[in-house]
């Protein structure tokens, strides 16, 4: 029997399949939302701490949590070797410049100046 639906025509294959190499495209763009950043940095001054990928810490992310999991740690017949990270260097990234931190000298801090004083 001959199919009489849209869908095993060869223009309806080819729209499907140009549909899914769109959506890979987009998830899998390296930049894209789902992606890393164009460049990595960690937060500074005037910024929220950000979710940054183990692969953008490290140089050997996997093995780093294989050796935080103790992956390997109780193999008898071949012991791990010495565990070294190769971590990456980041820069950060800030908003705006902190200036110096003034204290009096000398710093008295009296009993009666705090706004919840506890009793005695």
């Amino acid at each position: 029997m001959a199919s009489t639906r849209n869908k095993n025509t060869p223009g309806n294959y080819c729209l499907e399949e140009r549909e899914y190499k769109q959506s890979r495209g987009y998830t899998l763009y390296p930049n894209s939302q789902y992606g890393a950043a164009y460049d990595t940095r960690l937060p500074g001054t005037g910024l929220l701490p950000a979710q940054i990928p183990a692969n953008q810490m490290s140089y050997n992310a996997p093995d780093i949590e294989s050796f935080l999991f103790g992956i390997n740690s109780t193999n008898l017949v071949e012991p791990a070797p010495v565990f070294v990270p190769e971590l990456k260097d980041l820069c950060w990234s800030n908003t705006f410049k902190k200036g110096p931190t003034y204290i009096p000298e000398p710093l008295v801090v009296e009993a009666n100046q705090r706004p919840f004083p506890v009793p005695n």
